[in-house]
């Protein structure tokens, strides 16, 4: 019969005292990633023109959010070699150790560069519209009519919304002078 000692991570023979703690090196890639564009954030701040009489100017905020970013990439790796882990969400309901669909993200990839190639010639309301179908598509959806209503909804206002309440130009393609 065991005991509850017998489990404990200090016991001799437990799992915590013959295994090594896990590394997710996934994360140091990560922590590159922040490390990089924080270095680089506080480069282009060295390039930006101050005007005359301002006491704050432009290069203050950019040198915050790249010290900042740079020293999470550091923090990153600490925890990283530390041999942290993130827990996933308790309501998640993804299981990591399935691989990738791959054939979804193939179509996924299709409609963005679909999107990507003709959105100056169809315009952003068909071309939006065909992506959020596309994607929808890719995703599982069998609803074809709604996801096209919802699609031109979606992309029509979304254009006027860039176009007329923020002054953003989105090509209007083959509907030109019709939006």
């Amino acid at each position: 019969m065991s005991t509850p000692l017998d489990t404990h991570p200090g016991t001799p023979g437990s799992p915590a005292t013959t295994a090594e703690p896990r590394r997710d090196l996934a994360q140091l890639g990560l922590a590159a990633a922040l490390v990089v564009v924080g270095a680089y954030t506080v480069y282009d701040a060295t390039t930006l023109r101050i005007g005359f009489g301002d006491p704050v100017g432009p290069r203050v905020f950019p040198y915050v959010i790249g010290a900042v970013t740079v020293l999470l990439g550091v923090l990153l790796v600490l925890a990283t070699l530390r041999g942290d882990v993130p827990e996933a969400e308790g309501g998640e309901d993804i299981d990591l150790h399935q691989p990738a669909d791959w054939v979804t993200v193939g179509k996924l990839v299709g409609v963005l560069m679909f999107t990507v190639l003709t959105i100056s010639f169809l315009g952003w309301a068909i071309s939006g519209a065909i992506l959020f179908v596309g994607s929808a598509w890719s995703l599982g959806s069998r609803t074809l009519v709604r996801d096209v209503i919802v699609g031109l909804v979606l992309s029509v206002s979304s254009w006027y919304a860039f176009h007329e309440g923020l002054g953003v130009i989105l090509p209007a393609g083959i509907l030109d002078g019709v939006l």
